[in-house]
């Protein structure tokens, strides 16, 4: 119980900080924090991050920052993604998904690590307006992408969505946070519907678990604008290389295929 809030609140708080990267740290506290079976801490995961994504996402509301038109697009494109990659989840050994997992933890870290204080032009217009025509495919390939990953590694995929909405499509740190939030969670109730089938969760460990997660993202949208942001990230991604070497240890050495 202990443990389950302690995680929680952790990864409500970067999730609500930073717009995503909680995420990542979900399933490895949950399969060598709380000794939950990866494929039960999947969409354990998954319905932690979905809620706690949410709630960071309605404290936002009345600032009206969030770019639903983007939300509407790389929901679309990321819901069936979210599917296949459940099913490619069910299909692999658990030692396969651990190695996969670890690899993606350090893409993210490396992510992280980069310079994303410059908002990209490409398809910025005046008035903070998106080039539709130029940038719809970006949209559509990047919904896609963190889609299926939220459904292989029961991650909300925040750590691709902002380099994806600021970098490419030219948001504002403060829209790219917001509007990250609602993708996330949309792409993680689709991700965990998929996972349901036959699939067992600790009613217990999960209301924990969600329930600090969502304080910790509430919190986190209310004083986030006093830390450095981008301290806060350098630091974490550092912690997410950390982990990473731990779950590709474990899944090698330790883990049966």
């Amino acid at each position: 119980m202990a443990a389950s809030v302690g995680f929680g609140l952790v990864i409500g708080l970067l999730l609500g900080l930073l717009g995503g990267g909680g995420s990542i740290l979900a399933v490895p506290a949950l399969v060598y924090g709380i000794g939950q079976p990866v494929k039960v801490a999947i969409p354990t995961s998954l319905l932690v991050v979905g809620i706690s994504s949410l709630a960071g996402a309605t404290t936002r509301l009345r600032a009206r920052v969030i770019q639903w038109r983007l939300v509407l697009v790389f929901a679309t494109t990321g819901a069936p993604a979210a599917f296949l990659g459940s099913y490619l989840n069910r299909q692999l050994p658990t030692r396969i998904v651990l190695v996969g997992f670890a690899a993606l933890m350090l893409a993210a870290g490396w992510r992280m690590l980069a310079d994303t204080d410059t908002v990209g032009t490409a398809c910025a217009v005046a008035g903070g307006r998106i080039n539709w025509r130029r940038c719809l495919p970006r949209a559509i390939a990047s919904g896609f992408g963190v889609g299926l990953l939220t459904g292989l590694f029961g991650v909300g995929g925040g750590f691709l969505l902002i380099p994806a909405l600021v970098l490419l499509l030219g948001l504002d740190m403060t829209s790219a946070v917001a509007t990250s939030l609602v993708i996330v969670a949309l792409n993680s109730a689709s991700a965990f519907a998929a996972h349901l089938d036959g699939t067992h969760i600790d009613a217990v460990t999960a209301t924990t678990f969600t329930t600090a997660a969502v304080l910790g993202a509430i919190s986190a949208s209310r004083f986030g604008k006093r830390l450095p942001t981008s301290k806060l990230q350098r630091w974490f991604a550092y912690l997410v290389f950390a982990v990473a070497a731990l779950v590709l240890v474990e899944a090698l050495l330790v883990r049966s295929a």
